[in-house]
């Protein structure tokens, strides 16, 4: 985390301060209570350049930081190996029934 442009916000209760599109300082009214929240307010323009790969936010001294977004999550398991297993499972279970005409047939030929 670094800061970015030194403002020093004195925050408001109810309010939620962030960093807008074209780098400034705004603060809306937090929604509470059945109540919606109100619409965005500039607190101070500071035009600050944002790069990809940084999210901007307002620290707790009320100056603007960026820390490095985490990308990639949690690795997925290969599908593959779960629908050799399910396709050996459906094999075992659907058999193809015997017919009781085959079996009388075979029994006759004896």
């Amino acid at each position: 985390m670094e800061r970015v442009y030194k403002a020093g916000i004195k925050r408001e209760p109810g309010y939620l301060y962030f960093v807008d599109k074209q780098g400034d300082i705004s603060k809306a009214l937090m929604a509470r209570g059945g109540k919606k929240g109100g619409k965005p307010s500039k607190v101070e323009k500071t035009s600050v350049n944002k790069e990809k790969g940084f999210l901007y936010f307002v620290d707790k001294h009320g100056d603007i930081s960026r820390s490095l977004m985490s990308r990639g999550g949690k690795k997925k398991a290969k599908k593959s190996a779960k629908k050799i297993v399910k396709k050996k499972l459906v094999k075992k279970i659907i058999k193809k029934p015997v017919k009781i005409k085959e079996i009388v047939k075979k029994g006759k030929k004896k």
